[in-house]
């Protein structure tokens, strides 16, 4: 199973409950919702797509299905972008 983390050529700030995400190296800023803010941190660490849901489903009241698609598509964006990796 895959695990992601952020990039080394990112830099983030939270301006009350959104992120900004800059890349350094494209000049690219990704703003994020407290929920995508909340997996940013998570993901200063190597996670699973499944640690990540149960992490969010704790913390809010979502179902682990809803969850699923969400962060599917919310890794698969944050990789299209470069502002994160495969661990390898």
């Amino acid at each position: 199973m895959f695990q992601y983390i952020q990039s080394n050529h990112v830099e983030a700030t939270q301006l009350d409950d959104e992120w900004i995400i800059l890349h350094t190296d494209t000049f690219t800023v990704t703003k994020l919702n407290g929920i995508g803010g909340y997996c940013w941190n998570l993901l200063s660490q190597a996670q699973t797509v499944d640690s990540l849901i149960q992490k969010i489903t704790n913390q809010y009241d979502t179902t682990e299905d809803e969850s699923k698609i969400d962060i599917e598509n919310y890794l698969t964006d944050l990789l299209h972008f470069g502002l994160i990796q495969h661990v390898v």
